[in-house]
C-alpha cells in the first residue's frame, strides 16, 4: 500500500483564457488592463521585467489576484500610438513556478498599428560575450547629455546571446544605446556603467540593417589600502611577513622571482640581500626592483632551469612602515621549474587582419593571463604554462598591449573591440599545442 503519486508534474505556463479590452485594441481610451489566466498566477519582479513602450514617465502598476493580472496605466495616453506590454518572464503559475515566456499585449490609441522592427546586437567590448542584464534604448532627443537627462522613448531587453528587437516601432530616426542600469530611470549617469552607443543615429522604416553595438565601461581605479597603526603586542606583530611567488616551492621560469610584503617598505638594502646556488655560492648580476607602492620586490636574472637557489635576507635587509623587519637571518631556498613542465603552443590564424593589429589573449577565469602580439598569423611560443585558456582577440587600435574603453560625452570614441574566439586551448606539459583556427 502506497499513497496516491499526485499524477504528473504540472510543467506548462499559464494560459491566457481573455483579455479586457481584447488584445490588438483599436483606439484605445481605458487605463486598465484585465487579464484572465487557467489557474492561479503571481507576478515575479514586475517592476524590473515588465517593459511598457512608449517609456512612461511613470510606471504602470501591475498586480495579480487569483487567476487575473491587472494593469493600470498612470500616464496619459498619446494620441494615434502603439503601445506595447512586454511582460518577460514576470507572469508564472503558483504552484511549480512555470513561467509564460515571451507574452506581450498591444493596442493603439489611433486606428492603425504601427509595425516596424528594428533588430540588433550589443556584445561586451572588453569580453566579446553577451550580457543580457543590459537595456537597449531608443531616444528621439539627439543632443549628448539626453541619454543623463531625459528618459527614453522605446526600451528592450537582450537575450542570453545579447540580440534585441524593438517591435511596433513608428517610421523615424531615433538614437540608439544601451546601458546597464538600476533604478527604473534608464539613463547613463556614471562611466562606470555598462553603456554601448551608435555611431549616428538610425532611420527606422522597412530597409533598416540590424544594429552592432559594443558595450564598455571605464575599469574602477583601485582603492588605497587601509593604513594600520603600530602595535607592540606579541613578537608576531613585531615580525616583517614576506610571500614570494612560488608554487609549490617552485619558481615559474616565465616570470621573475616577486616579495610581496603586507604594508610598504620604509627602508630596503640590497646589500644585505644575497642570491647562492644549492651549496651557497654566490650568484653574478642579479637586480632588484622595489615597485611604486613599495610592498612589492623583484629579484632579476637569467634563471637557469632545473635548479636550486636560496635568497638570503639577513635581519636588517628591510623594515616596513610599521617599523616591522626580520628578528633573525631567513633564507628562502626552491627550484626553478624545469621546460619540460611547459607546453608549446603553435596556432595559425588562416584569416587574420593584421592591419586592425590584432593582440591574441590567453584567459583563466575571465582574466588575461598572457598576451601575444602577432607579427604574422601563426601565435609560435616555445614555453607556455599548462593548462585550459579561453582565446581572445584584442583589435588594439592605440597599440598600446590593452584593452581601452571608450569615451561617449568628450570624444565619441567607441571601445577597443575584442573578439571571443569559439574554441578553448588546452596546454599540455612537454607537448607541441598545435591548432588552425578560422575567425
Amino acid at each position: 500500500m502506497i499513497p496516491p503519486t499526485g499524477g504528473p508534474r504540472d510543467s506548462l505556463p499559464p494560459l491566457l483564457l481573455s483579455a479586457s479590452p481584447e488584445d490588438s485594441t483599436r483606439q484605445f481610451g481605458g487605463g486598465k488592463i484585465i487579464l484572465t489566466f487557467n489557474e492561479f498566477v503571481e507576478l515575479n519582479k514586475p517592476l524590473e521585467t515588465i517593459i511598457v513602450s512608449p517609456f512612461p514617465k511613470h510606471p504602470a502598476n501591475v498586480e495579480s489576484h487569483l487567476r487575473t493580472v491587472t494593469v493600470r496605466l498612470k500616464d496619459t495616453l498619446e494620441p494615434n500610438t502603439t503601445y506595447t506590454i512586454d511582460f518577460g518572464r514576470a507572469i508564472r503559475d503558483i504552484n511549480e513556478g512555470n513561467e509564460l515566456k515571451g507574452f506581450s499585449y498591444v493596442f493603439t490609441t489611433g486606428t492603425y498599428f504601427d509595425s516596424l522592427t528594428l533588430r540588433g546586437r550589443v556584445l561586451l567590448a572588453q569580453t566579446g560575450k553577451a550580457d543580457s542584464t543590459l537595456t537597449v534604448m531608443l531616444h528621439t532627443k539627439f543632443y549628448d547629455s539626453a541619454v543623463a537627462k531625459e528618459p527614453p522613448r522605446y526600451i528592450t531587453r537582450l537575450d542570453s546571446a545579447g540580440y534585441f528587437v524593438f517591435h511596433n516601432l513608428p517610421p523615424g530616426r531615433f538614437a540608439i544605446f544601451a546601458v546597464k542600469e538600476e533604478g527604473g530611470m534608464m539613463m547613463y549617469t556614471s562611466d562606470q556603467q555598462l553603456f554601448a552607443f551608435a555611431d549616428k543615429p538610425v532611420v527606422v522604416d522597412r530597409t533598416t540593417e540590424p544594429v552592432l553595438m559594443y558595450a564598455f565601461a571605464k575599469p574602477e581605479e583601485p582603492k588605497p589600502a587601509a593604513a594600520l597603526k603600530p602595535t607592540t603586542k606579541g613578537t608576531q606583530d613585531k615580525l616583517l611577513r614576506l610571500q614570494p611567488n612560488l608554487e609549490s616551492g617552485q619558481l615559474d621560469l616565465l616570470s621573475q622571482l616577486e616579495i610581496s610584503f603586507n604594508d610598504p617598505l620604509k627602508t630596503l638594502d640590497t646589500s644585505k640581500m644575497q642570491l647562492t646556488n644549492e651549496v651557497f655560492a654566490p650568484y653574478p648580476n642579479i637586480s632588484y626592483q622595489l615597485d611604486s607602492t613599495r610592498k612589492k620586490l623583484r629579484v632579476q636574472t637569467n634563471w637557469v632551469p632545473g635548479r636550486g637557489y636560496s635568497l638570503i635576507l639577513q635581519k636588517g635587509f628591510a623594515e616596513d612602515s610599521l617599523g616591522r623587519k626580520l628578528l633573525r637571518n631567513d633564507t628562502l631556498s626552491f627550484r626553478t621549474k624545469n621546460t619540460t613542465d611547459y607546453g608549446g603552443v603553435k596556432l595559425r590564424f588562416l584569416n587574420l587582419d593584421l592591419s586592425k593589429h590584432p593582440v591574441l589573449q590567453f584567459v583563466q577565469g575571465d582574466q588575461v593571463k598572457y598576451s601575444y602580439v602577432f607579427t604574422d598569423r601563426i601565435a609560435n611560443i616555445k614555453m607556455f604554462q599548462p593548462g585550459e585558456y579561453e582565446l581572445r582577440l584584442l583589435f588594439d587600435d592605440n597599440q598600446n598591449g590593452k584593452w581601452d574603453p571608450g569615451d561617449f560625452f568628450g570624444k565619441h570614441k567607441q571601445p577597443e573591440r575584442v573578439q571571443a574566439i569559439q574554441r578553448k586551448l588546452n596546454v599540455k606539459p612537454n607537448w607541441d599545442n598545435e591548432a588552425d583556427i578560422t575567425l
